[in-house]
């Protein structure tokens, strides 16, 4: 009889189950941001760091190297050139940026129901980027291939929580480097329909991810809107080389947003102080900038910052710690009075496996940069050990965080229903709210339910295989490629990226450069 009423049960519950994940998920293009950020730093200090970034501009410079058409173009416009060492005057940055730099912008997707808007009270949340290596729990950390990145596509483009699709999920190193671009922004158009980014290894390739994006949307529609982002790390201190001057005059050329983002340890690459960092960071953020709109006045830009401490000890990279919080803050706070859309990250972490350590230091990056106002969050889901892996099941961790984010952001329902003073009435002093109506009109919208955490009994728990976190966010994202359907592509535009692509591949040898 015991035995009969838990089968029962049972049967019930997994049916409940089955209809909770069989149901359609219905998401938001983008989060738009209903709670009001937080702010560390008082204004006095947010001046503070902006006349300091003034006098790295003046006095100390940026070197901008073996790019002789970008020197050219800063000295025309007012700086101060000294070999490759620019100098700004006074104010001069900030002057061309909010001349022409928009304050938010739309990235137009192949789905229209999937554009984004970046900048403002947006926030778009954006996979992981540029791991070399992949790690799942079957086969541990190996280097990533192609098929890995067309399944992190897969998965991005299945993820409500994530809105955009990325750029370098993983480095597929089983191509050529000079061609693995094109089959990485083949496998965004073909396997998403959602927003992606364009290559930035040389500005050949960016060319290549601006001519593909023309096959898709048309010649004449790139050229007017924004279809493609990318990144653009400055190589602090204080350098921007050819490789990335190169990539961002592309897409500045061809209207194209530009993540402009010092790429920062803490330490090693600028001062040890919160405040010395953040100096160095919107100086260089300036400089970058204010080459992209004198290129193209009106081509869209982002502010971004990748900041990590490091151990004074080991010198190796610190994740999840306090400093780079308040950095991250205190940037996006610049961000704002500049005028511009913010980038940072992310679910970073030191750890080398999806253990306690990747899962809280990853929820303090989250947490940090959700509180701070980021608009494009790069590296939300898949980050392990500093970056250098992608994992598949930190991946479906990650994104779980993600979705909280927009509960949170969301803020609070101020409506009859979420007074809920009708449950009140109804049911009283010393009674529960299980049965009320309030209730069973709710029950099944109320409160988030996490994809991944297991808050059922011991025993249930027991029966249902003792499954830890990692473990059932490993059948999750299997089943995940299992169920993938592809999104439609015209066949024209798919004979004429496969044609495309073919006819770069046979136009060079292969080089791993």
């Amino acid at each position: 009889m015991s035995e009969s009423r838990n089968r029962r049960r049972g049967g019930g519950r997994d049916a409940k189950r089955a209809t909770r994940e069989s149901a359609e998920v219905t998401s938001a293009a983008y989060i738009k941001r209903r709670v009001p950020v937080f702010e560390v730093a008082p204004e006095d200090t947010l001046e503070l760091v902006e006349k300091n970034a003034e006098i790295i501009l003046e006095e100390i410079g940026i070197e901008f190297r073996d790019d002789p058409d970008s020197l050219i173009l800063l000295k025309n416009a007012g700086a101060s050139v000294e070999g490759e060492r620019v100098r700004f005057p006074k104010g001069m940055c900030r002057e061309i940026i909010t001349a022409s730099a928009p304050r938010e912008f739309t990235q137009y997707a192949r789905n229209p129901a999937r554009n984004v808007q970046i900048g403002g009270n947006n926030m778009v949340l954006v996979p992981a980027y540029g791991s070399p290596f992949i790690r799942n729990i079957d086969e541990g950390r190996r280097y990533a291939n192609i098929e890995d990145f067309r399944n992190f596509a897969k998965l991005a483009y299945m993820t409500p929580s994530l809105h955009h699709n990325g750029g370098t999920l993983c480095e597929p190193v089983d191509l050529p480097v000079n061609k693995r671009h094109l089959e990485m922004i083949y496998s965004h158009i073909r396997y998403s329909d959602k927003a992606f980014m364009g290559s930035v290894t040389a500005p050949e390739r960016a060319l290549d991810s601006v001519n593909m994006a023309k096959l898709v949307f048309g010649d004449e529609f790139v050229e007017n809107n924004c279809v493609l982002i990318n990144l653009i790390n400055a190589n602090s201190p204080l350098t921007f080389d050819n490789t990335m001057l190169g990539a961002a005059r592309v897409y500045a050329e061809h209207n194209q947003a530009t993540v402009v983002s010092p790429f920062i340890l803490a330490g090693a690459m600028s001062p040890v102080t919160v405040l010395g960092t953040c100096a160095q960071i919107l100086a260089e953020a300036l400089a970058g900038i204010s080459f992209v709109q004198l290129t193209k006045p009106g081509a869209p830009v982002v502010f971004g910052t990748f900041a990590s401490s490091m151990s004074m000890q080991s010198g190796a990279p610190t994740f999840g710690s306090p400093e780079p919080a308040l950095v991250l803050n205190i940037c996006a706070s610049l961000a704002r009075r500049l005028g511009v859309p913010f980038r940072s990250g992310g679910g970073l972490c030191g750890s080398k496996v999806t253990d306690a350590q990747a899962a809280y230091e990853a929820a303090n990056t989250l947490q940090a940069a959700t509180h701070a106002g980021v608009n494009f969050m790069l590296h939300t889901a898949g980050w392990l050990e500093g970056g250098l892996v992608m994992g598949y099941e930190k991946f479906i961790m990650d994104s779980d965080q993600a979705a909280m984010i927009q509960i949170i952001l969301e803020g609070v329902d101020t409506s009859e229903n979420g007074q809920g003073l009708s449950a009140l009435r109804e049911v009283g002093p010393g009674k529960h709210f299980l049965g009320c109506e309030h209730t069973l009109a709710n029950f099944e919208t109320a409160f988030y339910r996490s994809t991944v955490a297991d808050n059922n009994s011991f025993e249930q728990w027991t029966s249902d295989g003792a499954l830890d976190a990692e473990q059932r966010a490993a059948l999750i994202w299997k089943k995940m490629l299992k169920e993938y359907e592809a999104p439609p592509l015209d066949d024209a535009i798919n004979e004429s990226l496969r044609a495309f692509i073919d006819d770069k591949n046979n136009s060079m040898p292969d080089a791993n450069y």
